[in-house]
């Protein structure tokens, strides 16, 4: 049987993303090959920089299993002619993100792989205005309307209704049918790849589930859903306050906490698990998953970097059939 490789794209020139890979790599011993996406060249004179000694196998982007290797990176050199080893955003740095993704994307459609796993990347400069996250800019790639975010921990994950946008727009798009569509992504996401049914709490999206204004967005919205997805067999219950389910004898009730908002939900799930969580793309034809964490500037060259968050990435990867 053929083994799938993992295909990881490379993430921000000047970030933690070659020092938090090696570190990954040499805390777990892979059973899938690994295919990196990016400058050869870059990331080794990073690695110098860090003074950490690793050996690649370099492999054409029309690779074969008999020149992959189980126990080195294989590397499918982007050749860019960057000025720096820690070459800051640029024109130059965006296009190179984005042919490492274009690669990672038609491999995808032209081999069999276990997934993709894509370094941090700016938000803010690679995707700009047109795209909030990545989840949204590989939805699009692929052409996938219907898709969702999880931040996965075997423990408790969590999933935005609505993802990277301003507070005050929230209310006007949030809608009956994205909390049923994504409601449903992640119960198939679970009893597929996790072997369970699992509980989702869904939470309300005023403080205490109470809106005392003509419009009320748990009356109107957020309640008729549920009975939706209850009615579809989902182990569904909510509304919930969002205050207090986070506390430890209401979240240990579950396996998934639905909110309204991206912070509603991702600033206590890294409070709680820090980098011990990683983030999943629902709804494409194949698994994305992130580190939960970008690239970090302010400790870039520091060698003091956890690579915790990429090494599960990489192991939730590998375990898949």
């Amino acid at each position: 049987m053929t083994i799938k490789p993992i295909v990881i794209i490379s993430g921000e020139p000047n970030s933690i993303f070659s020092e938090i890979l090696i570190k990954a790599i040499r805390n777990y011993r892979n059973s899938k090959p690994i295919i990196l996406i990016g400058s050869y060249d870059l990331i080794t004179k990073q690695l110098n920089i860090l003074n950490i000694k690793y050996k690649f196998n370099l492999i054409d982007k029309k690779f074969n299993n008999k020149n992959i290797s189980n126990k080195k990176i294989n590397i499918i050199d982007i050749n860019y002619n960057f000025k720096a080893p820690f070459e800051t955003i640029s024109t130059r740095s965006n296009l190179y993100l984005k042919e490492c993704f274009n690669l990672a994307i038609s491999l995808s459609k032209n081999y069999s792989i276990s997934g993709i796993i894509n370094g941090p990347v700016s938000k803010k400069y690679f995707l700009n205005e047109k795209f909030p996250g990545v989840t949204e800019y590989l939805a699009y790639e692929f052409k996938i309307k219907k898709y969702a975010m999880l931040i996965y921990n075997k423990k408790l994950s969590v999933a935005p209704i609505t993802t990277h946008m301003p507070i005050r727009n929230i209310s006007q798009k949030l809608s009956k049918k994205l909390i049923i569509d994504r409601a449903v992504l992640i119960n198939n996401f679970y009893i597929k790849y996790i072997k369970k049914k699992p509980k989702i709490a869904i939470l309300g999206l005023n403080p205490h589930c109470e809106n005392f204004s003509k419009f009320n967005e748990e009356k109107e919205i957020i309640e008729p859903a549920i009975k939706v997805l209850q009615k579809k067999k989902l182990l569904i219950f909510g509304p919930l306050s969002a205050d207090s389910i986070f506390m430890k004898n209401n979240r240990e009730k579950f396996d998934v906490i639905i909110g309204m908002y991206h912070d509603q939900v991702l600033t206590p799930i890294k409070a709680l698990f820090n980098f011990d969580s990683i983030n999943i793309t629902l709804g494409l034809p194949l698994i994305r998953v992130s580190p939960d964490h970008g690239p970090n500037f302010s400790m870039v060259k520091k060698n003091k970097s956890n690579p915790k968050s990429l090494l599960e990435s990489i192991k939730f990867l590998d375990r898949l059939n």
